[in-house]
């Protein structure tokens, strides 16, 4: 079946959702392929998730990114030295040190969105008319699934003593792009 002949299928809805899947996963190889390169995919997902979540706990970002705490450490100090995220106190508990995103690193996350919706939007205006429009019929479907990833890496992370991943984990490897 092709990603096409998906809608027409009487196929199961877990084949459906490989096929989906499948279609979705190219678009985010092709996504990671084209975009931009100046920092790592795994600091670009922290500053996208500061971004959508605000000032989190190092530990909480660790478990949400799915590595170690002490390599986030080492990324959040990278971060903080190109200027786009900080350290500040959590002013509920003065012990305890936020990771926030700075003016800079907002500017950078939009910039890298706006990027990637405009290499996406090019490629849209060159599909016939039907099906641009059946892809924008999917755009809340897309947003609910990008919203329940987000939903669960947080859940993740408000799990006392959840342990972050160790360096072989799913993001070893990945440092080179953005979410």
């Amino acid at each position: 079946m092709t990603t096409r002949d998906a809608g027409n299928s009487t196929d199961s809805r877990p084949a459906l959702g490989i096929t989906i899947g499948e279609a979705l996963y190219g678009l985010v190889t092709l996504a990671v392929r084209h975009g931009p390169r100046e920092i790592s995919l795994t600091a670009a997902s922290t500053l996208s998730t500061l971004y959508r979540t605000g000032a989190r706990r190092l530990t909480d970002l660790a478990v949400i990114e799915g590595i170690t705490q002490p390599s986030m450490s080492v990324l959040v100090t990278g971060l903080e030295q190109a200027g786009l995220a900080e350290r500040r106190p959590d002013p509920a508990d003065r012990r305890v040190v936020l990771v926030a995103l700075t003016a800079a690193g907002a500017d950078y996350i939009r910039a890298r969105r706006q990027a990637g919706a405009g290499a996406f939007a090019d490629l849209i205006d060159k599909l016939p008319q039907d099906e641009a429009a059946a892809l924008a019929a999917a755009v809340p479907a897309l947003n609910r699934l990008r919203d329940m990833d987000s939903d669960r890496r947080a859940a993740a992370a408000r799990r006392p003593g959840a342990p972050a991943q160790d360096a072989a984990g799913p993001r070893a490897g990945s440092e080179g792009a953005a979410r």
